[in-house]
């Protein structure tokens, strides 16, 4: 990543790679909601169009030994950590070559090999796991950190206070980042929340935080950057609250009675790819060829997943209970 550079803040390449995973992310929900009308894949899915930009710019700038723990709400992640579109596809349809051969399914999406400690069905289940791997990171003296994906509803559950409260007291290299997508489930966050901002609540537990547009890739960076600076450097944790937008309902069969198609479309012109594409052309960073480019190249290897795992093979039954057990002594 380059420096500040005049009124450029971050270098083409950085940018690039996360528009590409963006349209990659985009496309991949576009097509398991198409395939859930189709009764393609293993029950229903939760989808994050509309909250692409928050997922794909944080894990741009983390290495592959970096942890992160996601959410019901989570292809985003584990697309953006793994870079594996054919294994996401996979664990989705219930395939012996998903991340997890099939028994996780869309909302126990894990892949400890890039450091996704996994998704959870269990709202705000994701949060004690971060601060545990902090904690592992920390009594190992490395500089690695961990990035927990959650969503407003979680905000409002103890395991968010219990860990914001232990993260601070440890100084563990953590940072919590709010999806705050204006609802949990169909209830809007004015109505379940008692802060304006769910970032006033890091003032509780001693810690920065900070409320970003999360439809912007360059702001989401502006408010990542330091905060990675700064568990980096042994300083402690932080809290970022994204405001962002689910353009689909909770899930794919959610009839959406909470709100109204106007405020839906209202949040689609704020569309985080148009905007991160408009940037590009208007600083010079890329040309409307190359965006194009990129756009087939996510097409394509969006639809060759999708073949990929439509045809790959299902788990053997004889093997349903690997996984299940550790045989002899526990390790440690």
């Amino acid at each position: 990543m380059d420096l500040k550079q005049e009124n450029q803040r971050y270098g083409r390449e950085l940018l690039l790679d996360i528009y590409q995973t963006m349209k990659q992310i985009r496309l991949f929900e576009e097509t398991a909601f198409r395939f859930f009308q189709e009764n393609k894949l293993r029950g229903s899915v939760h989808l994050c169009i509309g909250q692409e930009a928050i997922c794909s710019s944080i894990i741009a700038l983390l290495d592959e030994n970096d942890y992160i723990t996601s959410t019901h709400r989570g292809h985003g992640h584990g697309i953006a950590k793994s870079r594996d579109l054919k294994s996401a596809f996979s664990e989705l349809m219930g395939k012996e070559t998903g991340f997890c051969h099939g028994r996780g399914g869309s909302m126990h999406i894990c892949d400890l090999a890039k450091g996704n400690l996994g998704a959870n069905a269990i709202v705000g289940g994701g949060l004690p796991i971060a601060t545990g791997g902090a904690l592992a990171q920390k009594l190992r003296k490395t500089d690695r950190v961990t990035v927990s994906f959650f969503g407003d509803g979680a905000s409002n559950q103890g395991t968010f206070h219990e860990s914001l409260n232990l993260a601070s007291v440890w100084k563990l290299p953590c940072i919590f980042v709010c999806e705050n997508n204006g609802f949990g489930i169909s209830v809007p966050v004015k109505q379940s929340t008692s802060v304006a901002d769910i970032a006033d609540r890091a003032a509780g537990y001693a810690m920065p935080g900070c409320v970003v547009d999360g439809n912007d890739v360059i702001a989401v960076l502006d408010a990542f950057s330091p905060c990675l600076a700064r568990a980096r450097k042994g300083e402690g944790p932080s809290l970022i609250e994204a405001k962002t937008y689910r353009w689909k309902g909770h899930w794919t069969g959610d009839p959406e009675v909470y709100r109204t198609r106007e405020e839906v479309e209202a949040w689609m012109e704020k569309c985080p790819i148009k905007k991160l594409r408009a940037y590009l052309l208007e600083n010079k960073l890329a040309s409307e060829a190359e965006l194009n480019a990129l756009d087939r190249r996510a097409r394509e290897e969006v639809d060759g997943a999708a073949q990929f795992a439509l045809n790959a093979p299902e788990p053997d039954p004889a093997q349903v209970m690997d996984g299940m057990y550790v045989e002899g002594a526990y390790p440690g």
